[in-house]
């Protein structure tokens, strides 16, 4: 088997990797992800025990025990461009062997929940909602850089995406699904819907300060869109390219966003904190 070459996959001198600073070891099978690195606290605070804190640059990692079950927290920072960084070492983490530098030849999946803030673009999700993301769409570019395989359903959303925005010059979207597991039993009995991914956080989400937007009716395009039963409820800055990076790695994924905001009323919530509380608390709750 072809060994993996020093540049493309970097150990640190005490083996740990690259920029997440971990050991093999450090990591358990179940990983929530969160953008703010201050947060990463905020949920291992509800940990029985915690064996592990470590950290380099913007991402923070606590490894610890929720009664038997072991968890690992990480904070990814913002934007998918991060989340290539995260999930390629946390994948290499348990799936290469750091002695041989070779790919195992028995692959793990993680059981990996994303838990972050988002905006609903709809006029019927209040703030305060905590919402799954049936499905993560991307209007950012990681997925163009890997080969990535669609089922049917998605192909058939997808197509329906392309249609909807043909006229937004400079935008190719891509599309995957959550883990459809984690999404019945995490996800059990929440608002759901689709998710956009933006590669930034004021015009590619139709926010205008002092730069005028390119295409200022951004929102309503948005929750104009509608497939059978699917529909776009939110945006934010991380899920589609979890979703679809995850899939390609073979690892399960789930998005869960605490809603901050209502991009259609021009309201952002007052009590923030409690909302994302919330949402780790039903995390915590049902892993």
């Amino acid at each position: 088997m072809q060994k993996l070459s020093e540049a493309d996959l970097i150990i640190n001198p005490d083996g740990s990797i690259y920029h997440l600073n971990l050991l093999p070891e450090d990591l358990a099978d179940t990983v929530i992800t969160v953008g703010d690195l201050d947060r990463v606290g905020e949920i291992s605070k509800h940990f029985d025990s915690i064996e592990l804190k470590k950290g380099k640059r913007e991402f923070i990692t606590h490894t610890g025990y929720l009664g038997k079950k072991r968890i690992t927290v990480i904070s990814t920072g913002i934007g998918t461009d991060n989340i290539d960084i995260v999930f390629n070492e946390l994948d290499a983490l348990v799936n290469i062997d750091f002695e041989t530098r070779e790919i195992k030849q028995e692959l793990k999946s993680l059981d990996i929940i994303r838990i972050g803030t988002s905006g609903a673009v709809q006029p019927d999700i209040p703030m305060g909602t905590i919402l799954t993301s049936t499905y993560g769409l991307g209007f950012d570019a990681l997925m163009h850089y890997y080969m990535h395989e669609i089922s049917g359903d998605e192909h058939s959303l997808l197509d329906g995406v392309k249609s909807h925005f043909s006229h937004i010059k400079n935008i190719h979207p891509y599309l995957t699904a959550a883990d459809y597991t984690l999404l019945q039993t995490i996800g059990k009995g929440m608002e759901q819907g689709i998710t956009i991914t933006a590669p930034g956080f004021y015009a590619p989400q139709g926010r205008q300060v002092r730069a005028k937007n390119a295409v200022p009716n951004f929102i309503s395009l948005l929750n104009s869109f509608k497939q059978d039963h699917h529909r776009i409820t939110n945006l934010e800055m991380e899920t589609a390219g979890i979703y679809a990076l995850a899939k390609a790695l073979g690892h399960k994924t789930l998005s869960v966003n605490a809603i901050l905001a209502s991009r259609v009323k021009f309201e952002f919530s007052s009590e923030p904190n409690k909302i994302v509380d919330k949402a780790i608390k039903l995390v915590l709750e049902r892993l």
